[in-house]
């Protein structure tokens, strides 16, 4: 097995760790990043001071100290500083939004993908970003997509676009004049719910999404984990219902089978006969058309024992679930629980369970939160 690695080095220049935990945390007295980081109070007002003259860090109104029993001035990031741009690749379309700094949505838009050419793709994200730019410089682009990729910038392989060794940095830099990062989109999803999302503040946690596929991310220590191995949908064919459906490579009642958008539509068009949106699925469950209402609540129960599952072995007690297939949780929320209480210990931490309803936008925006990120240590550690 590939060693495991964090997503952020745990060994980084001090006062880009010194940005990233004011990113994260703030605002924040100098007091507690010291704390945070084991560095004196004299060495974080020095690392920050360069931070604060190029406008990335601001001090915001005094409030007690209590470490030094006086008045002191809380920093935070600057968040209009800079924009960003985040984008999500799917074999049919790209989805793209500005960001701040602390990837709040600004405006957002999306393209089909005529064809999975590089130069197509590399046309579309060019055409978004004009439309997205509104006068003001992207400071960097983020893209995320389905699958492996290598020092942020080399797309492995992605599956829904049946890409190889594609260079898609090195492609969309050389159009758009700006720095591009590329991730895995569990990846940067968890990185924008661990920094700005419902993560936030967190140590320790986990993130499932449902909707095309199944997506698991993990935080730990205050890192997010990535390897080798990162992108391959190793969550994607966890048993979960031995008298379940077939997915797609065959294995039987596997989360692919159980709660994926296409697996659940085609589980019902099966049993009616007939065509069906995902949107009518859900309709005809909460109207408790008896086809669609099983197949809805044992998706329901197959997301409570991952749910266990993931809890119990990472031995996390917060899951994010994200994605947009969860309209499952408005006809199966209740059959859920009940699994995930079937599959705990009985004396284990229960489970705070925190739901993304943001739906696809919140892949976009992790996107850009990978931009951030890499800008951010650029930005910290310039001369």
């Amino acid at each position: 097995m590939p060693p495991a690695e964090a997503y952020e080095p745990r060994f980084r220049a001090p006062s880009s760790e010194l940005a990233r935990e004011v990113l994260i945390h703030g605002p924040i007295l100098r007091s507690d990043l010291a704390q945070r980081l084991g560095l004196s109070l004299a060495t974080v007002t020095r690392l920050s001071r360069p931070l604060l003259d190029r406008g990335l860090l601001v001090e915001m109104a005094e409030q007690s100290d209590g470490a030094m029993g006086r008045p002191a001035r809380p920093l935070d990031v600057r968040a209009g500083a800079r924009q960003f741009m985040g984008v999500k690749l799917t074999g049919d379309e790209a989805v793209a939004v500005t960001t701040d700094l602390r990837a709040t949505e600004g405006r957002r838009a999306e393209r089909p993908l005529a064809n999975h050419e590089l130069a197509t793709v590399v046309d579309v994200i060019a055409e978004l970003a004009a439309d997205l730019a509104n006068g003001q410089e992207i400071s960097a682009v983020g893209i995320s997509l389905g699958g492996n990729v290598s020092n942020h910038r080399v797309v492995d392989r992605a599956p829904f676009l049946g890409w190889r060794s594609t260079h898609l940095a090195e492609a969309v830099e050389a159009r758009l004049g700006v720095s591009v990062t590329v991730e895995n989109d569990v990846v940067s999803l968890t990185a924008a719910e661990h920094w700005f999302g419902l993560g936030r503040g967190l140590s320790n946690f986990a993130v499932i999404t449902i909707g095309a596929g199944v997506g698991y991310g993990l935080v730990m220590h205050d890192q997010v984990v990535s390897t080798a191995d990162t992108g391959l949908g190793l969550a994607g064919h966890f048993p979960l219902d031995a008298t379940g459906p077939l997915c797609f490579l065959g294995h039987r009642g596997c989360s692919t089978a159980m709660l994926t958008i296409p697996s659940i539509r085609a589980q019902v068009e099966v049993g009616i006969g007939a065509p069906v949106t995902y949107a009518e699925v859900l309709q005809m469950a909460r109207e408790n058309h008896p086809v669609a209402r099983q197949v809805v609540e044992s998706a329901g129960r197959s997301l409570g024992r991952l749910i266990a599952a993931v809890a119990n072995l990472a031995m996390v007690e917060h899951v994010v679930l994200a994605g947009e297939g969860l309209g499952i949780l408005s006809v199966a929320d209740e059959a859920m629980r009940v699994a995930i209480s079937a599959d705990r210990d009985p004396e284990a931490s229960p489970i705070d369970l925190r739901v993304d309803e943001d739906g696809f936008v919140s892949w976009a925006r992790g996107a850009a939160a990978i931009a951030i990120q890499r800008t951010l240590d650029t930005l910290a550690t310039a001369p």
